[in-house]
């Protein structure tokens, strides 16, 4: 069975057992997480009010920070040039169950 949740303004598909890295979320390692509502649940694919009622729990793995990405600004002929890092925070969740 899988379902899709939404956090951090992105979509993901889980099933059980899943591992994934979200956007930071609020909690202590070891600590439950709720998702609901739930967008499409099950392989016959309840979309909107039937997926309402279900709900996705999570344990929160690991939390840490992404690898550094370079953000560069570059103008041609006016000697401007710029260069940014960037490193994202995340949480890693365990999906424990869908209901």
């Amino acid at each position: 069975m899988f379902a899709v949740i939404q956090t951090g303004g992105k979509q993901y598909r889980v099933a059980e057992g899943d591992v994934l890295r979200v956007e930071k979320l609020d909690g202590d390692i070891g600590a439950t997480l709720e998702f609901a509502p739930l967008l499409v649940v099950g392989e016959s694919a309840q979309i909107g009010e039937a997926a309402a009622g279900n709900t996705v729990t999570a344990e929160v793995v690991d939390h840490g920070r992404g690898k550094k990405i370079y953000i560069v600004k570059y103008k041609s002929g006016v000697q401007y040039r710029r260069r940014n890092g960037h490193r994202q925070d995340f949480t890693a969740i365990r999906i424990t169950g869908i209901q």
